[in-house]
């Protein structure tokens, strides 16, 4: 009785659960059915998830790749422009240096020639200076200081120009002094004293004298015995002759004097030119007048070389010596101390 009873009673007591059951199964099988779908569902949105997640990590790739690719050419191109850099750099201080190496050469060049151009003007002073104070000759010396200007000019330095205007009143001063030709005096004392070996003498116008005197004595028209004669007697007389003569006679100088007589003329003349260039007219005018006195005393003055130095040593005596001729040594002290500077610093 109580194992017939047992499942009815358990029918009995669990029978609102045995209707609720298959709704529930059903449920549950619903709920089964639908989360497999979502999951399903699910699976696909993963996998679709999953296939776009692998595409972008693709496209992520490709563009890493292509990031890297530009990377590296960038990389390229930054150590190309850094060895261009680096290029252009070096040309840059090799042109820097080379531009310095320029410009201490184009100084050194503006000095050198700023150097040549003081030169060539003290040169010039000097020489212009040397031909005031030796032969004044103030033509010479004009022309010298005319063509320093000049070239001062040329040069358009205007750290000159003060010396430009001492050459200037230089210039004005050499124009404005007395005109004094030693050159041409001396020239002509030169003359004078190559032409004194050739001058005739006063015993020698005697002897040339004498032979035409004898000539004329001689008969018209001698027979020729008598010609034979005179011929023997001329030769003979030719070989000695006897004049007398005084103590004073020029023509008592020996053959051997004559020499002597005229090397000391020479002499004379020679210290006069001496006294010429020294600017010494006392000296100058007792030379010539000694040389006058000699010439007129021992020479034949009616020959004409004779009358032509005569005239010359008269002009020569009676002209001015002794003329103050303007200095330029302030204008050389000036282009010597512009010097002096530039060749300290080349030091």
């Amino acid at each position: 009785m109580d194992s017939s009873e047992t499942p009815m009673l358990a029918r009995a007591r669990g029978g609102p659960l045995e209707r609720w059951l298959p709704l529930v199964v059903a449920a549950l099988g619903l709920a089964v059915l639908l989360l497999a779908w979502a999951l399903f569902g699910a699976r696909g949105e993963l996998a679709e998830l999953r296939e776009g997640v692998a595409a972008q990590l693709r496209d992520a790739g490709e563009a890493a790749r292509d990031g890297r690719t530009v990377a590296r050419e960038s990389q390229d191109g930054v150590r190309d422009a850094l060895t261009r850099i680096g290029a252009l750099e070096a040309k840059l201080l090799e042109s820097q240096s080379q531009q310095l190496a320029l410009e201490s050469l184009y100084q050194e060049l503006s000095r050198s020639r700023d150097e040549w151009l003081l030169a060539e003007i003290e040169q010039t002073l000097a020489i212009a200076a040397r031909e005031l104070q030796l032969a004044g000759n103030v033509p010479a010396a004009l022309n010298a200081l005319q063509t320093a200007d000049a070239r001062l000019a040329r040069s358009d330095r205007p750290q000159l120009l003060p010396l430009r205007r001492m050459i200037a009143r230089d210039i004005e001063r050499l124009r404005n002094a007395p005109g004094l030709d030693v050159a041409g005096m001396t020239v002509r004392l030169d003359q004078v004293i190559a032409a004194v070996d050739t001058l005739p003498l006063l015993v020698d116008g005697r002897g040339r004298d004498a032979a035409p005197a004898a000539a004329a004595a001689a008969p018209a028209d001698p027979g020729a015995w008598q010609r034979l004669w005179q011929g023997l007697w001329q030769e003979i007389r030719g070989l000695v002759r006897v004049e007398r003569l005084d103590a004073s006679d020029p023509a008592l100088i020996a053959p051997e004097g004559r020499f002597f007589l005229r090397e000391n003329l020479k002499l004379r003349l020679l210290h006069a030119r001496l006294a010429l260039l020294q600017r010494d007219e006392p000296a100058f005018r007792g030379d010539i007048k000694a040389a006058q006195g000699w010439l007129n005393r021992w020479f034949d003055g009616k020959q004409k070389p004779v009358a032509t130095a005569a005239q010359t040593l008269a002009q020569l005596g009676a002209a001015p010596v002794n003329v103050e001729l303007p200095t330029i040594a302030d204008t050389l002290g000036a282009v010597r101390a512009l010097k002096l500077p530039r060749e300290k610093a080349v030091k």
